[in-house]
């Protein structure tokens, strides 16, 4: 099939748009307002943007809470979303008044970040402490502005839990971090292959 994305004339029940571009690695985002107010929330448009420095990046659709403590502090930890917090990161997802704590909601224990003001998830076996680089609002062909605000963040601060840590390497497989797939589908990282790079001309 193929459809003009446009207008959306796919003739399916739901846009497949989510589960074409998949499986997504969830930002699960800590952030704290001005005010000292606690923000977790879970973002499936999330991902590494460079390496030197460590640069990520989240886009949320709407002008949410994590956006707004972000723009206020300049401050965010990515926590590693696991299949062991699945049901806990999904809580984190229900839409609760400004100043609720999520963390306090999912029955999460909060940890001290070292270099931020956000806490971090203590169960989560990574979290990338960054500070805000941008903030951006995307416009469409017409130029029209997007309701959606892709923020940047430098990762200053890494934790990592050391029973991940085998032979120098990072384990990925071994902490199943989950991803979001299309509609209310997740998936689970536990298996690995390697491939080495072909080598240059």
């Amino acid at each position: 099939m193929f459809y003009d994305a446009r207008r959306n004339d796919h003739g399916l029940p739901r846009d497949p748009f989510k589960a074409i571009v998949a499986p997504r690695p969830i930002g699960w985002i800590s952030s704290i307002s001005a005010a000292g107010e606690i923000n977790l929330a879970p973002y499936s448009f999330f991902n590494a943007v460079v390496s030197r420095p460590p640069v990520v990046m989240f886009s949320s659709e709407g002008r949410k809470d994590s956006l707004a403590f972000i723009r206020e502090t300049g401050e965010f930890v990515c926590n590693l979303a696991t299949f062991d917090l699945r049901e806990a990161m999904n809580a984190t997802s229900a839409p609760l008044p400004r100043g609720v704590d999520e963390m306090k909601a999912a029955g999460l224990e909060a940890a001290p970040s070292r270099l931020v003001k956000p806490p971090r998830v203590a169960a989560s076996p990574c979290a990338l402490e960054c500070k805000l680089l941008q903030i951006m609002q995307p416009t469409d062909l017409a130029g029209r502005l997007l309701d959606a605000h892709v923020v940047f963040g430098q990762v200053i601060g890494v934790h990592i839990d050391d029973r991940f840590i085998r032979d120098g390497f990072l384990d990925t497989a071994a902490m199943r971090p989950i991803a979001r797939d299309g509609y209310h589908n997740y998936a689970v990282v536990e298996y690995e292959f390697r491939m080495q790079r072909p080598a240059g001309a």
